[in-house]
């Protein structure tokens, strides 16, 4: 599927098309479709979120375009050179889902290691090393072993090594993974000052509160499957998921009252209808003796979006796995 959201003409900074990967497993060497035809934009200056359910093909997508896996279709590029050349790799910055981390080497000597295998030259590095500590706040652990760190910590240092190389483009899969809100925090606020360097963020999360508040533009993967792109406005815009009618009535509620009843809050019930059944609600309430206390609207979110591409995606998957014929 091709992407939506965007009529740029400028050179993106990552590249997809057609990207595709299918996995064998087995004794039988089963394929699996991990990745279908994927054809994707990103453009310099950007922070582009990857969203989608475990195994959409997120973490592959990302593999494949760093080189730790090869593609079974389809072509990638990073800035503007073809993702299987070791050059591409020389202006990116990469935090993986799981990053490994020397546990006895210092935050500081695992910086240095990173930095050397770009070729940074060691003065240049202790500077950006003191400077990309600060700024993820490891200044004052710099010199304790890696084996020592938390989760938080660990990853913390993650992005610094993604950093080192001052990149053009920096790729993380699910970077706030282990983080607590101030840590999430301190990462969101990296991610902009990277953007407003004019620097390109690809990331994937599962936290869609984060994605909601930084990303330029999103794309939805699902069972391998492109099925949306866009900024939040496109993709969310601004919809009314449902509505929230509190009432009080002396007697039940009329059988014919549409949506479903949520809870009760004392004499209050709290009736959840579609938009488009509001007043015809508000109507039989009332005609039933009914006093209506409140009316609030959901605005459709990026969650909302994505559970309903899944749900819209699951009879196919079902189709083509046997249970539905």
């Amino acid at each position: 599927m091709s992407q939506e959201g965007t009529d740029r003409t400028d050179a993106p900074v990552i590249r997809c098309r057609g990207l595709g990967k299918v996995y064998r497993s087995g004794f039988f060497r089963i394929p699996y479709t991990g990745l279908e035809s994927l054809d994707l934009d990103v453009y310099r200056g950007e922070v582009f979120g990857f969203i989608g359910p475990n195994g959409a093909g997120k973490t592959t997508t990302i593999k494949i375009l760093m080189g730790l896996q090869s593609a079974t279709s389809g072509t990638a590029s990073l800035l503007g050179v073809d993702h299987r050349e070791p050059r591409s790799k020389e202006r990116v910055g990469f935090l993986p889902e799981r990053p490994y981390f020397y546990q006895h080497l210092t935050a500081r000597e695992f910086l240095h290691f990173y930095g050397a295998l770009f070729d940074i030259p060691k003065a240049v590095r202790v500077q950006r090393i003191g400077a990309l500590l600060e700024r993820v706040q490891l200044d004052r652990f710099a010199d304790v072993p890696l084996g020592s760190y938390s989760k938080g910590m660990l990853q913390r240092a993650g992005v610094a090594q993604a950093l080192i190389n001052d990149p053009e483009l920096v790729v993380m899969d699910e970077p706030m993974s282990g983080l607590d809100p101030m840590g999430r925090m301190l990462i969101r606020d990296i991610i902009f000052e990277e953007r407003d360097a004019g620097r390109t963020v690809f990331f994937s999360s599962h936290i869609l509160a984060d994605v909601e508040l930084i990303c330029d533009r999103v794309a939805i993967l699902v069972n391998g499957r492109l099925r949306g792109c866009g900024t939040m406005a496109e993709l969310v815009g601004d919809r009314v998921r449902h509505v929230d009618i509190a009432f009080r009535l002396a007697t039940e509620p009329p059988a014919d009252l549409p949506g479903e009843a949520l809870r009760r809050e004392g004499e209050a019930v709290i009736q959840r209808v579609a938009p488009d059944q509001v007043d015809l609600a508000l109507d039989r309430i009332r005609a039933a003796g009914g006093s209506v206390l409140s009316v609030q609207q959901a605005k459709e979110q990026l969650e909302d979006v994505l559970l309903d591409e899944v749900e819209r995606a699951a009879p196919v998957d079902r189709k083509r796995l046997g249970v539905l014929t």
